[in-house]
């Protein structure tokens, strides 16, 4: 973060949203608002000529969404951290938003302090979501690992034991597995034993004929 304060474009098209955070930001001495911009084409022109450290970013913009906005601002300053400042909370924004370079994401009414502690992150190169987004972004999170898991073979298996599982299937030992994934060997062996359970196996080797079967794991070549 640099000495100076951290320089900051301001980008919304509602004229009383950015007269409310601008009162927020005078209150601190290591922020300053350079500029203010009503759409996407303002805020190239604004990043362009001031190259800020943050831009705040909203997502409806008129023709250009923020979320295209936000592409063209850091081809034009790529060291800018935008931080998406809206009413939308959908977790397909938000990813729209971090795949486009967005460093931070706030609803709108997020508080004085969740908002300068936003500016603050995004100018050191952190990424910071506030509290309701994060819940989203997680849940999402959880519910696409489950559906990567019910789309693999024994979707009963955990991803460590699915891992381990695979593991061996492709001839690794005990040990080297331990190796492999940073484990100790008690915990390999653990997990194993819930592996053979779940598959209803009762040892290594028909846990590794099952791997096999369902496409896991490579099988030895046989020899003649």
């Amino acid at each position: 973060m640099p000495d100076r304060p951290i320089s900051v474009i301001l980008v919304d098209d509602h004229a009383l949203f950015r007269e409310g955070v601008l009162a927020i930001l005078s209150t601190v001495d290591d922020i300053d608002v350079v500029a203010e911009a009503v759409d996407a084409d303002a805020a190239i022109v604004a990043v362009t000529e001031h190259r800020p450290d943050v831009v705040l970013m909203d997502v409806r913009l008129g023709e250009t969404n923020g979320i295209e906005a936000t592409e063209a601002c850091l081809a034009a300053h790529p060291d800018a951290a935008v931080v998406m400042v809206t009413m939308m909370d959908d977790p397909e924004t938000v990813f729209a938003a971090m795949c486009a370079g967005a460093r931070g994401y706030l609803v709108k009414g997020a508080d004085r302090i969740t908002m300068l502690t936003a500016i603050r992150a995004a100018a050191r190169g952190e990424v910071l979501f506030s509290s309701g987004v994060a819940g989203r972004v997680l849940d999402f999170f959880r519910l696409d690992a489950d559906a990567a898991r019910r789309a693999r073979p024994f979707p009963e298996l955990t991803d460590r034991e699915y891992e381990i599982l695979t593991c061996i299937a492709d001839g690794s030992t005990n040990d080297q597995v331990a190796h492999q994934l940073a484990l100790s060997a008690k915990t390999v062996a653990n997990n194993l034993s819930r592996v053979f359970t779940k598959l209803q196996v009762t040892d290594r080797a028909q846990a590794i004929v099952r791997a096999h079967r369902a496409g896991i794991g490579n099988e030895p070549r046989r020899t003649t």
